[in-house]
């Protein structure tokens, strides 16, 4: 018995090479017959394959060639599902944006710290206002984004990329849209294959979705993606692109050294996988070569204003791979026409005069400061973090479980995001949290919220082996 209260269960002794079908057919004849209901929810990946002696790429061709009929439904975080004559309502996903609340300390997203840019950004917007370049009537197109595009090449100087002209460079509405791009302008075929870190951004999920492809995950380690999972997850699942953050990684806090960034491109390389290299949460000089620059014919480098400077202008680019420039842009006027002109100049106006990196700097010490604060509160526990990555990531010790953590949190105005959050479906999520320390609460408040997490973790509320 495989199903829980069902009599099915799949032969497959008869199949031949072709067991996924076989498999696929079974479930089918499962549906019509009755005895999978619709809403009954099938066993995960690898405890089907093991039950009935295939490989887990066998169960999961199957349940994809099924939920692409329509038969299945697979939902984030909970598993898949029988869709019969009525659908599953595929629940929420993960929401990337959280309401600002100062009453809280809500260490859920990752926002930039204020050190007095809204200012900056009034000054410049009335002195582009005052500049009367006529500008601001037409759609943006190639020309009148120049500029803007050629300002971001210098503001990249801090990043290896090879080399790069503002012919290379596309500009996006956020890091987000600039990555949506990417693989837009990759992915092909009926169902295409991302692959990610097992541990990935939920704008990962956010942007397979939208774009109809399926997402796996890859295997990590303390230094990044594993080269054999990625060649492994290859061969069990195909993949096109391979989206990354080996810089920042969210959130583990984990910078892929470059002899495991060299070792990724040459099977990037030898399976002809696109790499989206997503570098949103830097803010100080890298000392690794970027993949754009170890493989710059199949690397798109993607980034933004976003974590440096300011979110709420949502200014963001892709460098796109040596001789796909005109294929980035060309998606981009298909998907949006551009970014607003009046956007793109003040960018390009507060990257020129210097105020963009002014700014930068003193975000890079604003949160290197959190980050000594909270790892001085916090450094008896298994926690990683840097000076320069925007968030601690938190093991939770014996006791403790992300839920009950985070429910226990809320109770006293604290928000904090779980590790389940990132994970991928059919990856077991660690028994950890993200606290992203650019709440936008009083360092008072921040230092009080900590000293609370601190003293929390040495008296869980239940004893629980983890």
């Amino acid at each position: 018995m495989i199903v829980p209260d069902t009599k099915w269960s799949p032969d497959l002794s008869a199949a031949g090479r072709s067991k996924y079908k076989a498999l696929a057919e079974a479930i089918r004849e499962g549906i019509v017959s009755g005895q999978l209901m619709a809403g009954t929810k099938l066993p995960p990946v690898r405890e089907l394959a093991y039950q009935i002696g295939v490989t887990p790429g066998t169960v999961a061709r199957a349940y994809s060639m099924m939920t692409d009929e329509g038969r299945l439904i697979a939902e984030i975080g909970r598993g898949t599902f029988v869709a019969g004559r009525t659908k599953v309502e595929p629940v929420a996903d993960v929401p990337l944006i959280n309401t600002v609340d100062e009453t809280i300390a809500d260490f859920r997203s990752s926002r930039v710290p204020d050190v007095g840019q809204g200012l900056i950004i009034d000054a410049a917007l009335m002195k582009i206002a005052q500049s009367h370049r006529r500008r601001h009537i037409n759609y943006p197109t190639q020309e009148t984004d120049l500029e803007a595009r050629e300002a971001v090449v210098d503001w990249l100087s801090t990043v290896e990329l090879g080399t790069v002209d503002a012919d290379h460079v596309v500009l996006a509405n956020g890091a987000q849209n600039a990555c949506i791009m990417a693989l837009l302008s990759e992915l092909s075929g009926p169902t295409p294959v991302i692959l990610t870190e097992d541990l990935a951004y939920p704008g990962v999920r956010h942007a397979a979705r939208l774009l109809r492809a399926k997402v796996f995950g890859v295997a990590m380690d303390d230094h990044g993606i594993i080269p054999e999972a990625l060649a492994a997850a290859y061969r069990e699942h195909g993949g096109q692109v391979l989206v990354t953050a080996p810089e920042v990684h969210s959130p583990t806090t984990i910078k892929t050294p470059l002899e495991r960034k060299q070792q990724i491109a040459e099977v990037a390389r030898a399976l002809n996988i696109v790499i989206v290299d997503d570098d949103c949460h830097s803010t100080v000089k890298s000392d690794v070569p970027s993949y754009r620059a170890i493989l710059p014919e199949q690397t798109y480098y993607v980034s933004s204003l976003t974590k440096s400077v300011t979110g709420a202008l949502r200014f963001g680019f892709a460098v796109a791979p040596q001789g796909r420039g005109a294929v980035l842009r060309q998606v981009a006027q298909s998907a949006h026409y551009g970014v607003s002109q009046p956007v793109v100049d003040l960018c390009c106006a507060l990257i020129r005069s210097g105020d963009a990196a002014r700014i930068r700097a003193d975000v890079a010490e604003a949160v290197a400061q959190r980050v000594r604060h909270a790892v001085n509160m916090l450094g008896r526990w298994n926690i990683k973090w840097r000076e320069d990555a925007p968030f601690i990531y938190l093991q939770l010790p014996t006791g403790w479980r992300a839920s009950s953590f985070m429910a226990a949190c809320e109770v006293r105005g604290i928000l904090v995001k779980p590790a389940d959050e990132f994970a991928l479906p059919e990856d077991r999520a660690p028994n950890a949290v993200r606290l992203a320390i650019g709440t936008c609460v009083s360092e008072k408040r921040f230092i009080a919220a900590i000293a609370e997490i601190d003293t929390m973790l040495g008296n869980p509320e239940s004893r629980i082996d983890n």
